[in-house]
């Protein structure tokens, strides 16, 4: 890491998932960073109000005004209004796990969440919000690389890794370009993106492409997931109409949002035309 801004950002990171804390020892391996670098860094992100130690002398972990401000911006740009009243629904009629995921750049990022299983068997990661999307592995990722060419899905794919290597994943995700293109013309003919024991083992997903206006480029994708026992391939093609009737529902909201219309009129001003098929 070579900029101040760089580790500092790694730091804020790094606490995103260790909501109780973390000693400077454990954050300064983390983020090979030196201990007194670290320690700095947090006394400045404390000084600012995103950090706090847990007690004297203890663990950092982020205060809440990192989340609020996201929470903010969310409710600002009308995304949780637009889109939480439909996978609220969406849940409720599947009776499990809904994820809206984003495109913010040449990302895919998690950014709201539905769950429809209120008994027994269920798949609730809890922590995915604001995640960047594993393309490859995913599913995602994998409706979002079934809307582009070959060309440009590989592109994607590419520059962010076939394997998620940090995480780990499931004993069926794709480890060769040859299988994940077979997955991606599969979920073309399909409709619908599948990933089964790929992202983690024991889960099961199925997502489409939410489109503005129903037929525009692609803004997002949408996700049905639960445990793979329940989550078969009989039951995603029973929930399949469904979901992607949710996801028309949001492409034909988006214009009520002024980040998904920002978001189009972007895609329109790319020089290099990355409006997805």
């Amino acid at each position: 890491m070579s900029s101040v801004l760089e580790k500092s950002l790694a730091i804020v990171e790094l606490l995103v998932d260790h909501p109780m804390g973390l000693p400077v020892t454990a954050i300064a391996a983390a983020t090979e960073q030196p201990a007194s670098g670290v320690h700095r860094t947090l006394q400045e992100l404390a000084r600012l109000g995103y950090v706090r130690q847990v007690q004297a002398q203890g663990d950092y972990a982020l205060t809440i005004k990192l989340p609020a401000m996201g929470l903010g911006f969310m409710g600002r740009a009308g995304i949780t209004d637009v889109a939480q009243p439909v996978m609220d629904q969406l849940a409720a009629d599947s009776g499990e796990l809904i994820r809206l995921s984003v495109i913010d750049g040449d990302r895919l990022i998690w950014v709201a969440v539905a769950q429809g299983a209120t008994r027994g068997l269920r798949y609730d990661p809890g922590q995915e919000q604001g995640v960047v999307v594993h393309l490859a592995s995913s599913a995602g990722g994998k409706a979002w690389l079934a809307s582009m060419t070959d060309d440009e899905a590989l592109n994607r794919v590419g520059a962010q890794g076939l394997l998620r290597q940090a995480e780990g994943q499931g004993p069926s995700a794709p480890t060769s370009i040859t299988l994940l293109l077979q997955q991606l013309a599969e979920a073309r003919a399909r409709g619908y993106a599948t990933a089964v024991d790929s992202y983690i083992a024991g889960m099961a997903a199925m997502a489409v492409p939410v489109r503005y206006h129903g037929s525009g480029p692609v803004l997002g994708c949408l996700s049905i997931a639960g445990p793979a026992v329940r989550m078969t391939d009989g039951r995603m093609a029973e929930l399949a109409p469904r979901l992607q009737a949710a996801a028309d529902e949001l492409g034909g909201a988006a214009a009520g949002t002024k980040y998904f219309r920002a978001n189009v009129r972007a895609l329109d001003d790319d020089p290099q035309g990355r409006r997805s098929a």
